[in-house]
């Protein structure tokens, strides 16, 4: 027999949410401060994948400013913030835990810890994803196609730093996405057996989303974007259905998901190594 779930009333709920948006805020601030600390080393390493970009492309490596203020809230208002977002990411997502376990059972709460490292890991591999990747590839597609133009790129800071957070928390965010269905099957919200059914229109949805985020409009780009989004929303429901094996006392059957597992990386290698044969000739 599930033991009782814990009542709040509806202020309860209300003064429970802005009691953990308040420290969730507070550990940002904190983040934040800590971070205007070591704003230079931090813009040396944001600049590092346009500065690579250029340098392959044999291009000057310098970025313009054309306002005043652009510089100074570029450099230590938004990039400092972006780092904060990060570095404080377990603390906001221990709130977030803190605010959904009244509503879970007492059984389901011990998933608290690996809620928090779990998130926290898929946000930080989302933005090294992008950082080390998506972004800087990206960046040497575009910034060489009007190489043969004669067109020469006069990069603004606040320009390349805007595309750089896009990029960055999108993608970011969307290494969340097995975090967010084994929640919501958590949650009983949605089942495995659902998000298999409709796997169809998760695939078309996550195209879209890859489209929006993708910083070049080609296919290959893409197509880089895309496939480990599918393949994160298939981990997602690998984790939704073994947490309802769990519930429902059901034998897991390990070797059929390391089948499945191995088999989609067998296709991510493949389609990343096609990725890279054309971008290497696109690029030369």
């Amino acid at each position: 027999m599930e033991p009782e779930l814990s009542t709040m009333s509806i202020l309860e709920h209300f003064e429970e949410l802005r009691s953990r948006l308040l420290k969730a805020l507070g550990g940002v601030g904190i983040a934040f401060v800590l971070c205007v600390v070591f704003t230079n080393q931090l813009w040396h390493l944001v600049a590092l994948p346009i500065e690579a970009a250029l340098r392959e492309l044999g291009l000057p490596r310098q970025l313009v400013f054309t306002t005043v203020m652009e510089a100074f809230t570029t450099v230590w208002v938004e990039l400092p913030l972006l780092a904060a977002v990060f570095l404080a990411s377990p603390w906001v997502l221990y709130q977030l835990w803190a605010f959904i376990a009244p509503g879970l059972y007492q059984n389901e709460r011990r998933w608290a810890a690996p809620f928090v490292i779990t998130t926290a890991g898929q946000f930080v591999a989302g933005g090294l994803f992008s950082y080390f990747v998506a972004f800087r590839y990206g960046l040497v597609f575009l910034l060489g196609i009007g190489r043969d133009l004669n067109l020469h790129p006069m990069v603004k800071v606040s320009d390349y730093f805007d595309l750089f957070i896009n990029v960055t928390l999108g993608i970011g965010v969307v290494f969340e996405l097995p975090v967010l269905l084994f929640l919501l099957t958590l949650l009983h919200i949605v089942s495995p057996s659902f998000l298999l059914r409709h796997s169809r229109y998760a695939i078309l949805g996550l195209t879209i989303l890859a489209a929006v985020i993708t910083p070049t409009q080609d296919l290959v780009n893409l197509m880089l974007l895309l496939v480990p989004m599918c393949a994160l929303y298939f981990a997602g429901v690998v984790a939704s259905y073994l947490l309802q094996a769990h519930r429902d006392g059901r034998r897991i059957p390990w070797r059929k998901i390391a089948v499945w597992t191995l088999s989609a990386a067998v296709v991510s290698g493949t389609v990343y190594t096609i990725w890279y044969f054309f971008l290497q000739i696109s690029t030369t």
